[in-house]
């Protein structure tokens, strides 16, 4: 859907934003020798007021595109126009000010916009990207899914450690109960893994990826006395390693879906600044110039 929004109907939408950049850029180039280019001229003027129009009917595209029951047109379509008509929001804009910046809200809001713009970008980037890896990462099932092997593995990583040595039981069942998944927005959105585990009644110590019960597992195997120790060890290694692979996919899982909820705290945010600046700019425009 989201690669397909960028082509909808041949890619209508960037050939209306690119004939409204060309038709700014004309406007634009008419500036006389007498009086540089500036936000002040009535090119400026004109340039800013299509500009500000244009961010006011984008925001109001935002929330359409969330209207799913509207019969005006297609989420597609209006998505496919926020892209391409919030690019020439960024040109059109920089034409207006000719980019002439200074400690003032007329630029803040310059920036605000370009914030918001290129935000946007980022959020295209992911929705193209992402949904696809989502499914791949979750071979066709859900993060349920993942979530209930995962509590079968652990269930079965401990029965098979009470076979095994007091050390072991006591290894696999701090690394079962330590596994942190998830956590706060930055673990999330890196993947970072914070899991512990206690070896030979020691202090926890970090587990990333859990290595280590895998390495001690595995060294315990070749030292093994007894034949029944020896399956225990080699079906503990197994769901150790099945358990691995989960928790790496739920963690990716997170992580994924974590970018593509969090650039809209920054896209939705900047968005409501935006139109406040944009309304202190268009009032100081008018009543002190």
């Amino acid at each position: 859907m989201y690669q397909n929004l960028l082509r909808y109907r041949s890619a209508r939408y960037f050939w209306w934003a690119s004939a409204l950049v060309v038709i700014c850029v004309g406007l634009f180039v008419t500036h006389g020798r007498a009086e540089p280019p500036n936000g002040g001229t009535w090119q400026g003027y004109t340039l800013g007021t299509i500009g500000a129009l244009l961010i006011v009917w984008l925001t109001w595209l935002g929330i359409r595109k969330r209207s799913y029951n509207s019969t005006n047109g297609t989420v597609r379509g209006w998505a496919s126009a926020h892209v391409y008509l919030g690019t020439a929001c960024l040109i059109i804009g920089s034409l207006h000010s000719a980019l002439q910046f200074g400690w003032n809200v007329h630029t803040l809001a310059y920036i605000l916009m370009c914030v918001v713009i290129f935000s946007g970008f980022f959020g295209l980037y992911v929705y193209i990207n992402y949904p696809r890896q989502l499914a791949d990462n979750r071979l066709g099932g859900s993060r349920d899914s993942l979530f209930g092997e995962l509590y079968e593995l652990n269930e079965k990583g401990l029965k098979l450690a009470r076979q095994c040595s007091a050390d072991v039981q006591a290894a696999i069942t701090s690394s079962i109960e330590r596994t942190a998944i998830g956590g706060g927005v930055w673990a999330q959105l890196t993947g970072r893994d914070s899991s512990r585990i206690t070896i030979d009644g020691g202090k926890p110590v970090p587990h990333p990826d859990q290595q280590l019960a895998i390495d001690t597992v595995a060294g315990l195997i070749p030292k093994a006395e007894k034949a029944a120790e020896v399956v225990a060890l080699e079906e503990l290694l197994s769901v150790l390693c099945r358990r691995q692979t989960i928790l790496r996919r739920l963690r990716k899982d997170i992580r994924l879906q974590g970018w593509l909820q969090s650039w809209l705290y920054v896209h939705v945010p900047m968005t409501i600044a935006l139109l406040g600046a944009l309304v202190v700019h268009v009032l100081t425009t008018f009543l002190y110039w």
